[in-house]
């Protein structure tokens, strides 16, 4: 009997040791595929944390990107800016050339010239050519930004600021962007216009800034001191945009931007495309912290709105966003 008893208690023993064990290695196995998973991941992710690019992979985009894109950079009076801004975009893989939008009084030095070339000759060592081609003009005027340039080479335009940077990682994916619809404006910095529910009518409009797309997550511009858009615009600007508009831009120094978003909203009845990227502000505040801004772009957007007799703008809520740099999407 006490033999029984002590055969079955062992056996109890040895089947509550087996569980354990059991349970302990399903728990092994199930950390080891966790922790493999994410080493697979990370090691994917690696050259993304580390700042390096893939170079073949570079060099195969560029090979079959239509010709690029050029950049147009506007600029004033701000060197130390624009030399960073140029040895930062000479690196970016599709760029096919860099115009400068000059606008001051006096032309740009040999010593600032020398130091950009030198920097874009530094830079595209990989067997990339970058142009870098100062655009003079007389008039310092806003305006100057969306002239047109007879020789650009390429159909895409990346209008920047001189104060903005972005990774080329984003402006790659941007011009992807653009490249499926090239007839719009594909953009970094996102606004909206609404109806102003005080006045009661549909022709007057409120201009929102950024706080206003955060919160509604609508927006129906993109400004053009980051954005993709076709070289076609910058000669219906120069040739089409109504005198009265462009002159208004001068004499204020404001809203160029809104008068382009109408523009291209005018010729294709669709709304821009917003494009996830970080942004980094390399300069000091700009025209949208002096105050009364809103107020003095609400009034632009009505009296363009008044111009081109409609509305062109439209709304949307759509946001491309590049999910090969996201955990979750």
């Amino acid at each position: 009997m006490r033999g029984s008893l002590m055969n079955r208690r062992g056996v109890q023993r040895f089947g509550q040791a087996l569980i354990s064990t059991v349970g302990s290695v399903k728990i092994k196995l199930v950390l080891g595929f966790c922790i493999g998973v994410t080493l697979i991941a990370l090691a994917g992710r690696a050259s993304e944390f580390m700042g390096w690019t893939s170079h073949s992979a570079s060099l195969e985009r560029y090979s079959g990107s239509r010709k690029g894109y050029a950049i147009v950079m506007n600029t004033w009076k701000r060197y130390d800016l624009l030399k960073q801004s140029i040895s930062h975009y000479s690196r970016c893989p599709r760029l096919d050339s860099i115009h400068i939008v000059w606008s001051e009084p006096s032309p740009p030095s040999d010593s600032l010239k020398k130091f950009l070339y030198h920097i874009i000759e530094l830079n595209t060592r990989d067997g990339r050519q970058v142009k870098l081609k100062f655009d003079i003009n007389k008039e310092d005027s806003l305006n100057n930004r969306f002239k047109e340039i007879p020789d650009l080479e390429t159909d895409a335009v990346f209008s920047i600021d001189d104060d903005v940077i972005f990774p080329c990682s984003s402006v790659e994916f941007a011009f992807d962007v653009w490249q499926s619809a090239s007839d719009t404006m594909v953009g970094f910095v996102p606004r909206m216009h609404w109806v102003d529910p005080m006045n009661g009518y549909m022709d007057h409009y409120i201009y929102g800034g950024w706080w206003s797309v955060w919160w509604t997550g609508t927006y129906s511009m993109v400004l053009s001191k980051a954005a993709f858009f076709h070289k076609k615009y910058l000669k219906l600007y120069t040739n089409e945009m109504p005198a009265s508009i462009k002159d208004f831009i001068t004499k204020n120094r404001n809203c160029e931007d809104i008068a382009m978003s109408f523009l291209v909203a005018n010729v294709t009845g669709t709304p821009p495309i917003w494009v996830k990227g970080k942004i980094f502000e390399i300069g000091s505040t700009g025209i949208s912290s002096v105050g009364g801004h809103t107020e003095k772009r609400t009034h632009c957007v009505d009296r363009f709105a008044a111009e081109f007799g409609r509305m062109p703008l439209v709304p949307t809520s759509v946001k491309a966003v590049d999910s090969r740099n996201i955990w979750f999407w």
